[in-house]
């Protein structure tokens, strides 16, 4: 008797071991262990995201599911790394982020339709690959609410989509990424191309009434009413040059333009605004191949050479050129750019994770505290290791000149 309650004891003690060894063994899977650093600089930084935060919802120090653009950026490239892989642990880890934040009904409770907000929109690009592979009707809902905010999103008098509900009259650069790659692979996908047009009008006003003369730059945000204390009171214009915002100007042009058939009459007008801004930042290039926080003051005091919008940069130019858009020299400099991303910018850790450094945060124009778009306002927003908008533009950037 007592040897048969040693055996019982023996196989409980061993049944509680295997199942701690299938737990850990599932909590392994969902995370990535050491990054080996011959793999490209795409999946370095992607597997290096992954590790840092094993359920895509947690990207950007997120305790809980959020709907949010920084994860639509950095997902966006996670989708363009799987179709070049074919990897699946990608395609899950973004599943992972809609599922998190979609419910049963289709609904994204984090998601508020009322205020507006056209960051809210860009996410919603890694629901037409989920839709199109399994069919899930909770996703067809939220690209249909998505377009629906679009036909109701308010818009300046000439037209431009209001930057948010709390920035009236205000179209900045940051918003052309946020709505319109969205807006073109909606129509196109799902309205015949019907509303491509329209598209094609966001950029002609920021180009019309957004572009520095001199320089060929633009500027970040372009208030219609000139009624903000930021705004030029002849212009509508904010003070300065902040190249992210030239950035997210730039990416939304080249994935836009994937849409934009050949034959559509305002295509051509899209890629000429695009050779307009890539030939205005070549000229501000730093000798590193970087740019910095504001684009055409380097050197100046406080100033810095700053990773996400050298990434943006990279990226546009490289898939401009690779796509026809640009002549091909603007390839070379973004070669330029990526090699001075990697030797000055990156870090890698014992275990093979990759840290990219020297991000803007975070930077706007009014609300509150009131910010002015000034030189100071600029170089004095905090910065931030491994910020999303630096991470999903690097992935792209690699991405595109296959490093």
């Amino acid at each position: 008797m007592k040897n048969k309650m040693s055996f019982f004891k023996i196989r409980i003690a061993l049944n509680v071991v295997m199942v701690f060894i299938g737990l850990n063994v599932v909590a392994q899977n969902k995370t990535v262990s050491n990054i080996p650093t011959n793999l490209k600089w795409s999946e370095r930084m992607a597997l290096s995201e992954m590790k840092r935060y094993p359920e895509a919802y947690q990207i950007d120090e997120k305790k809980e599911p959020k709907w949010d653009y920084v994860h639509g950026l950095v997902l966006t490239s996670i989708e363009k790394l799987y179709k070049k892989t074919n990897d699946k642990k990608y395609y899950d880890y973004i599943k992972g982020y809609a599922d998190a934040t979609i419910d049963n009904d289709g609904v994204i409770k984090s998601y508020k339709f009322d205020t507006y907000n056209i960051d809210m929109v860009t996410a919603g690009r890694i629901l037409f690959n989920l839709y199109d592979t399994t069919k899930d009707s909770r996703y067809l809902n939220v690209l249909q609410l998505l377009r629906k905010q679009l036909q109701e999103q308010p818009r300046t008098p000439s037209g431009g989509f209001w930057h948010k509900k709390v920035y009236p009259n205000q179209m900045w650069l940051d918003g052309l990424y946020m709505g319109e790659p969205f807006y073109a692979q909606y129509t196109v996908t799902y309205e015949n191309g019907a509303n491509l047009d329209d598209i094609a009008k966001q950029f002609e006003l920021i180009q019309l009434h957004a572009t520095d003369k001199k320089t060929g730059l633009l500027y970040h945000g372009w208030d219609e009413s000139k009624e903000m204390p930021w705004a030029d009171k002849e212009t509508g214009c904010s003070p300065n040059f902040w190249s992210r915002s030239i950035g997210w100007y730039m990416m939304a042009l080249v994935d836009v333009l994937d849409y934009f058939p050949k034959e559509h009459p305002k295509r051509n007008e899209l890629i000429s605004y695009l050779n307009n801004i890539a030939n205005a930042i070549a000229k501000v290039q730093d000798k590193s191949g970087l740019w910095y926080q504001v684009t055409d003051k380097g050197g100046s005091e406080g100033n810095y050479l700053e990773s996400s919008g050298s990434s943006m940069f990279a990226y546009a130019l490289a898939k401009g050129a690779n796509k026809g858009y640009l002549p091909k020299k603007f390839k070379k400099i973004a070669c330029k750019a990526f090699k001075g991303l990697t030797k000055q910018l990156i870090k890698t850790d014992a275990d093979g994770e990759i840290t990219i450094t020297q991000a803007c945060a975070v930077a706007g124009l009014g609300g509150k505290p009131y910010r002015d778009g000034s030189y100071s306002y600029y170089v004095n927003e905090r910065k931030k290791d491994n910020d999303p908008k630096a991470t999903g533009s690097f992935i792209l950037a690699a991405l595109e000149l296959n490093k």
